[in-house]
């Protein structure tokens, strides 16, 4: 077929693209070599819009092993363990196909861990749903959880943790993130750079199949009508091959001979290739007509592009491909010989005795476009000056009862109840809590992790929402006991051809990296996902932080369920009574305008290491932090999880009783003590110049307050619990 500009337009490549690579080649490109152009030069593989930017982020740390650039990025937690770990998209493919597409994005995660040596040991999940009321809110949320349940618990890897959201500008594009966590020797860790001349260059695992061709260009497009039509270009996973998938490479891994491994991801075959290759400088051929194929007739185009899941490729060295095909045969998985490396710096295909491609590798890697687009800067909203007599109305016990059970507040268990988060016996904080928590098996050490995002922030004003959300992730973490290490981020905004996307991504990234410097909570690895938008609806800015934490004794884990009665309950951090953006001011007030909460970093770190150090003195029974919802909804789900009550006290100095409980000001945490301890914790604050209320004292099975609010537990825990549960039946 004679390509031209309509074929490269139908690839996803814009007519300066593909005269640029007809200036490359110095000729036109045959229909397979196009193709791998479109593969590689497309956002998701080549970060065009987002490359410049990503170049700021604060990725340095004395515990950084690895990070952004591999697989997956590597931390060091002592004793020679490492955590390998990353967030990444499958936003496109679960919008169309809800079950394979999450269930593939959770397969497609673990490969980028595991190809690193790492034993994935927790997963989570950051998944964002249109409107309650959307028609198609709820089969996709259901085929979603089933999907990630459906692979996970197959693979038998837990899900600790997760966070669901809903808003209508997820109406046309849902959110599916999926993080992976693996254990690792620190000395035993694999890379993808190709080393070394005529080095046989191996294809592992599943057979190439039709389905997944073009499924990276899919996901750098915009959605329209045709939506349906883009079906086959979603993956379908086998979480069971990929278990021996595992297997196999691990075993493989202990013999020494691996040069490099790259997992089949976004672009399969195409993508792996060329970034070995590039990675090691070096040139690479490869026989499309050994690759192992499960369909008849197969083209050299078909077999690049295909993203059929569970497949690996290897570089291997020389001499040692029997002992490495024992192994793959014992899993019951194929294993070819496909190619080798060579000095040419090309990557030459060859099928059926012909050469059907040749492209100079730094053409799809080193010289793939990047755009520095023009961005629009985001003012700072004004503070919306609340009317006194607004409040006159409400009532504190209906405003807490209402937000509890709000969508993006309830009870998640519906979800969370549906994934195996006990499997392989260490998760020791399952889902539910700040963040999910593992014990690093046969040791008292344990590694925590939470997912966090903050649409509603960033879309008010993306520099201080970016901030905010690391800060999240941070508080998650501290909230457990854990001392937070490193960040994965997962990147989800609109079209970054319109520049207040583009803005929103640069202002984002921007607050995302001042707020990881400062708290030197650096990003090891993460992913962008642009063009999440249908017929020119676009979502809001959406960037997931994936944190990881370390408990040195796990014994020492902190939980949010109150313990007994008598303990004292404090607020650590000032509460100023900010409502804008609050999910009282949206629900309550129904006012959608106004700033996100100030982000003071300094307040932020010093109140977090504060905990840590109360925590070190043992000062501390129970503790969760604040955020959506303000003091009375943490609160709540204290009492709710510990079923007891609290009394609050009715001293406290109030600004107004809904700005005080209500408010969504940063930097601060609820906290149990033990009433003979106030002296000693409140020594720690003061010496650490921490502001602190003192809250009230567990009492009862009532949360009390004057004679305005007096709700039992029960009662607060069957609004928090019911809501998600009848909307799913209902």
């Amino acid at each position: 077929m004679e390509v031209n500009e309509q074929i490269a337009i139908d690839h996803g490549l814009k007519i300066e693209e593909y005269k640029k690579i007809k200036e490359l080649l110095k000729r036109n490109p045959n229909l397979t070599e196009l193709a791998i152009f479109s593969a590689m030069w497309n956002e998701h593989c080549s970060y065009k819009s987002s490359r410049k930017h990503l170049k700021n982020l604060f990725t340095k740390g004395e515990k950084v092993i690895q990070g952004p650039g591999e697989n997956a990025g590597v931390i060091d937690i002592g004793d020679e363990d490492a955590i390998v770990f990353k967030i990444e998209s499958h936003n496109h493919p679960s919008f169309i196909e809800p079950y394979q597409g999450a269930a593939t994005g959770v397969g497609g995660i673990m490969r980028d861990v595991f190809t690193m040596g790492a034993r994935p040991i927790a997963n989570l999940n950051s998944i964002h749903f249109g409107s309650t009321q959307h028609k198609k809110t709820k089969n996709l949320l259901r085929g979603v959880v089933k999907g990630i349940g459906g692979y996970g618990n197959c693979i038998g890897v837990p899900t600790i943790a997760g966070q669901t959201n809903f808003d209508d500008s997820y109406n046309g594009n849902i959110l599916v993130n999926a993080m992976t966590l693996g254990l690792v020797n620190k000395n035993k860790i694999f890379y993808s750079k190709a080393a070394g001349l005529n080095k046989p260059v191996i294809y592992v695992g599943s057979k190439t199949g039709r389905d997944g061709i073009h499924g990276a260009s899919m996901a750098s497009a915009i959605f329209d009508d045709k939506i349906e039509e883009k079906k086959p270009t979603v993956q379908v996973g086998d979480p069971f091959t990929e278990k021996l998938l595992l297997e196999a490479c691990l075993e493989l891994m202990k013999e020494d001979s691996i040069i490099s491994i790259q997992d089949m991801g976004a672009a399969g075959l195409t993508s792996s290739s060329v970034e070995m290759a590039s990675k090691g400088k070096l040139g690479i051929e490869l026989d499309l007509s050994k690759v192992p194929c499960r369909e008849e007739k197969m083209t050299p185009y078909e077999i690049m592009l295909s993203e059929s899941q569970e497949r690996m490729l290897i570089i291997l060295e020389n001499g040692k491909e029997e002992k490495a095909k024992e192994i793959f045969d014992k899993w019951n998985l194929d294993f070819a010989v496909i190619g080798k490396t060579t000095d040419t710096q090309n990557l030459e295909l060859l099928f059926n005795q012909e050469k059907v491609a040749e492209i100079p590798i730094d053409y799809l890697a080193e010289n793939a476009p990047m755009y520095d687009r023009k961005w629009k800067k985001s003012k700072l909203p004004q503070k919306i000056d609340y009317p006194k007599d607004l409040f006159k109305s409400l009532k504190l016990e209906s405003c807490l009862t209402k937000i509890i059970s709000n969508p993006n507040i309830c009870d998640k268990q519906w979800i969370w109840e549906q994934y195996d988060h006990t499997v392989m016996g260490d998760t020791i904080q399952k889902p539910g809590g700040d963040a999910g928590v593992v014990r690093v098996h046969g040791t008292n050490k344990a590694v925590a992790a939470s997912v966090d995002s903050s649409a509603v922030y960033c879309y008010a004003h993306p520099l201080t929402g970016g901030k905010q959300v690391v800060c999240e992730s941070w508080r998650n973490l501290i909230s457990v006991g854990s001392q937070p290490v490193a960040i994965t981020n997962c990147l989800n905004f609109g079209n970054p051809e319109k520049e207040k996307n583009m803005g929103e991504f640069v202002e984002c990234v921007n607050g995302i990296s001042e707020a990881a410097k400062f708290l030197n909570f650096p990003v090891v690895s993460g992913n962008v996902s642009f063009y999440n938008e249908t017929k020119d609806k676009g979502i809001k800015p959406t960037p997931s932080i994936g944190g990881v934490g370390i408990l040195n004794d796990y014994k020492n884990m902190l939980t949010m369920d109150l313990k007994k009665e008598g303990n004292l309950i404090l607020v650590i951090g000032k509460t100023e009574g900010h409502l804008d953006q609050s999910i009282f001011s949206r629900i309550i007030l129904l006012e959608k305008k106004g700033p996100p909460p100030e982000v003071n970093l300094f307040n932020e770190k010093n109140n977090g290491e504060t905990i840590l150090k109360l925590l070190d003195k043992k000062l501390i029974i129970s503790c969760h932090d604040i955020s959506v919802g303000g003091i009375i909804i943490a609160l709540s789900k204290m009492c709710i999880k510990g079923n007891k009550g609290v009394k609050i006290n009715s001293q406290i100095k109030l600004l107004n009783k809904f700005n005080y409980f209500f408010a969504e000001d940063q930097g601060r945490y609820i906290i149990e003590i033990e009433n003979n301890n106030f002296a000693m914790v409140k020594k720690v604050l003061e010496e650490n110049s921490v502001h602190f209320d003192e809250l009230g004292v567990v009492d009862g099975n009532k949360l009390t307050f004057k004679d305005e609010l007096n709700i039992s537990i029960q009662d607060l825990n069957k609004k928090y619990k019911s809501w998600l549960k009848n909307y799913m039946i209902s």
